[in-house]
């Protein structure tokens, strides 16, 4: 399975809101210039993450979009699957999918196409907004950027 931009720039999208969750409507041109994604194509990609369900808009003139739902709700997954559809590797192990092939029933090779499937969605799936948030943290950390709290 190969990700298209649509993917990675959707996750990359939920991740700067995810990083702004709580603190009101993020605008899509701060989304576009902090993760270095063409506006116009943002847009697209929010308009098919809104029907989703995953962001909400708001409107006016401090509005922008918000996630749907707190960050730890919001798995990799999710946003793949709304963004690129199903994760199997091949149709024969896609379960949204009526065409299947006649040799599927004595098929081994559906076997591991179906272990392909599932290992990338147990991966996707166990990762969260949340989950990305504090890996950013811990590179700013680690590389000496020191977020102070009091």
């Amino acid at each position: 399975m190969k990700l298209s931009t649509k993917g990675q720039y959707g996750v990359r999208a939920m991740f700067e809101l995810a990083l702004q969750y709580g603190q009101g409507p993020v605008s899509l041109k701060l989304v576009a210039e902090r993760q270095d994604i063409s506006e116009h194509y943002l847009e697209q990609i929010i308009a098919l993450l809104r029907k989703a369900g995953l962001v909400n808009s708001i409107r006016g003139a401090q509005g922008g979009y918000v996630l749907a739902r707190e960050p730890a709700a919001i798995s990799i997954g999710d946003i793949i699957r709304v963004l690129e559809g199903p994760v199997a590797p091949v149709e024969c192990v896609n379960d949204e999918s009526s065409d299947r092939c006649i040799r599927a029933e004595q098929c081994v090779s559906k076997m591991v196409w179906a272990k392909v499937k599932n290992s990338i969605e147990q991966v996707i799936d166990s990762i969260t907004l949340a989950d990305m948030c504090e890996e950013a943290e811990k590179a700013r950390f680690e590389q000496g950027n020191f977020m102070y709290h009091i």
